[in-house]
């Protein structure tokens, strides 16, 4: 006798998965339910730790190395996944960079270094786990809510990157729409990670909600455009911020 109130168990992968936001994302997904894979670039000792997380919560973890700039290493990343788990379900894209110059100097190379991971990067992981995902995937960008305001000298490049993911998050909406898969953009402000915490303070004069935010309150948005329950929502930009962007 079987029993139905048992669900499938899904799969995910979170690119930039291995601290900070990703992290967050990838455990928060394990709670849920899914397996999780994720990538990585530097810090292995970071990403075993996210996988310890993920397997503590009942689910498969399991770390790729990755550049996400790289398109070889990208599809190989959604091919071992999807080896591993026999399916995909949900994409979180997570991945990206920041390099701040004021345009009169900013380099060159700096420029193609952030095109290249921050856009580039997005539609390649995009365009390779689409095919692999099932009907009413679930795909979630992580973008910036420099998108929305920018009042920093030498943001314009990084906030350039994140206003074209909230504008592909758009297009690949439609996309996708005939075969029920959706795509969101989730866009936060300032957020504490081992990265962050040190220039933060700064900040906090400019957030009404007076704090930075926490990777789990990204986590949690992202959960949710995960779910089931938010399939009449696709091509939308959400900013977090505390408030900032008002």
């Amino acid at each position: 006798m079987t029993d139905d109130s048992k669900t499938t168990t899904r799969a995910a992968i979170v690119f930039g998965g291995s601290r900070g936001i990703g992290a967050a994302v990838a455990r928060r997904l394990a709670r849920d339910g899914a397996d999780v894979a994720l990538t990585y670039v530097s810090a292995p000792e970071k990403a075993a730790e996210t996988v310890a997380a993920i397997e503590a919560e009942g689910a498969q973890g399991l770390a790729i190395m990755a550049d996400s700039a790289d398109p070889v290493a990208i599809q190989a990343a959604v091919a071992t996944a999807v080896k591993r788990f026999g399916q995909l379900d949900i994409v979180v894209v997570n991945a990206g960079i920041f390099r701040w110059g004021p345009v009169e100097t900013y380099p060159l190379e700096q420029l193609d270094l952030m095109l290249d991971t921050n856009v580039r990067g997005v539609f390649l992981a995009i365009q390779a786990a689409a095919p692999h995902l099932a009907q009413g995937g679930r795909i979630v960008t992580i973008g910036s809510n420099t998108a929305v305001r920018n009042s920093f000298p030498g943001s314009s490049v990084y906030s350039m990157t994140k206003a074209a993911v909230a504008t592909m998050v758009k297009g690949i909406a439609i996309d996708l729409a005939p075969r029920g898969i959706t795509i969101n953009n989730v866009q936060p402000g300032p957020i504490e990670t081992d990265l962050t915490s040190a220039n933060l303070e700064m900040l906090k004069p400019l957030i009404p909600v007076g704090r930075v935010g926490q990777p789990r309150e990204i986590a949690g948005l992202v959960a949710y455009l995960a779910s089931e329950e938010s399939g009449y929502m696709t091509g939308a930009s959400l900013t977090i911020d505390g408030g900032m962007s008002l």
